[in-house]
Parts: structure tokens; C-alpha cells; sequence
């Protein structure tokens, strides 16, 4: 699938898409039949149903660096007793003596945000295919404006 043209494409992408428009984005899709399809067939939201489940993927909103808190739920530290400066942080990471190191996957604090990610089941509410537009019930994974890819439920 290709859309939003761009007149500023590299030869390599131009050789790509050649006798077709100067297409900015591509995506592969997996389908049954190939034979439903030909090149430069246009897509729209007619091909979903009011009261479908879909699947939304997009790119997260991005945190930036959150500590174990933000980014992993951990309770933090006391406020009192003494503990005038560890509200936040993680605690213990490591043991004493056995096996004396940190091990691999521990939680802590870092880069969150910015990754793929899948919310499944969302129902289409409103279907418009005058304007092109496809409303479902629920939230959509980033920031506004974000390049969304709706497909139908895997699991239902």
C-alpha cells in the first residue's frame, strides 16, 4: 500500500514505484488473494462496517528519559524515617554476595515512549466515505496528527 506523494523521492524509490505516482509512505500488507487487487487501486474506508472490531497500530506518544516510577510503576521509597531523598528512585537492584551482579532485564529508569504499539478490539462506531473517515470507540496510540494503521481484528 502507498499514499501521500511526494515530489522530492531518491532514484532508488522513484525506480521503485515506477509508471505509479511518487508515494511517500509504503507498507506491506498480508491478504488472501492477490487477484482482488491491482496496482494503483484505491483503498477507503468502505471496505470496514459500522460495529466491526479493529485493530489501531501506531507509534506511541514519546516520555523521554522516566524514572522506574513513570515508566515501570514502582512504589518508591518511604517519606519518612529518615528518607529525606529516595521517594523516586528503585531501591535495591542487585544482591550481596550471590550471584554479585546485576542481572539482565532489570527495570529501571529510561527512554519510554516512541515504540509501536497495537490496541486491539476497537469497535468503528461512524463510517464516512464522502470525507474518508473512520470513527472508533475508544483511544488510538499517539500523539495528534500521527500516522495510524487500522486493520481488522486478529483476535476477536
Amino acid at each position: 500500500l502507498g499514499f501521500d506523494t511526494d515530489k522530492r523521492l531518491n532514484k532508488p524509490s522513484r525506480g521503485h514505484l515506477k509508471g505509479l505516482p511518487p508515494l511517500r509512505r509504503l507498507r506491506e500488507v498480508c491478504t488472501d488473494d492477490v487477484a482482488g487487487y491491482q496496482v494503483g487501486q484505491t483503498l477507503d474506508v468502505s471496505m470496514f462496517k459500522v460495529g466491526e472490531l479493529v485493530d489501531v497500530i501506531g507509534i506511541s506518544k514519546g516520555r523521554g528519559f522516566a524514572g522506574v516510577m513513570k515508566r515501570h510503576g514502582f512504589g518508591g521509597g518511604p517519606m519518612t524515617h529518615g528518607q529525606s531523598d529516595r521517594q523516586r528512585h528503585p531501591g535495591a537492584i542487585g544482591t550481596s554476595n550471590t550471584p554479585g551482579w546485576v542481572e539482565k532485564g532489570r527495570r529501571m529508569g529510561g527512554h519510554m515512549g516512541t515504540t509501536r504499539t497495537t490496541v486491539q478490539n476497537l469497535r468503528v462506531v461512524i463510517i464516512d466515505p464522502e470525507r474518508n473517515l473512520l470513527a472508533v470507540k475508544g483511544g488510538v496510540p499517539g500523539a495528534t496528527n500521527g500516522l495510524l494503521f487500522v486493520r481488522k481484528a486478529r483476535k476477536q
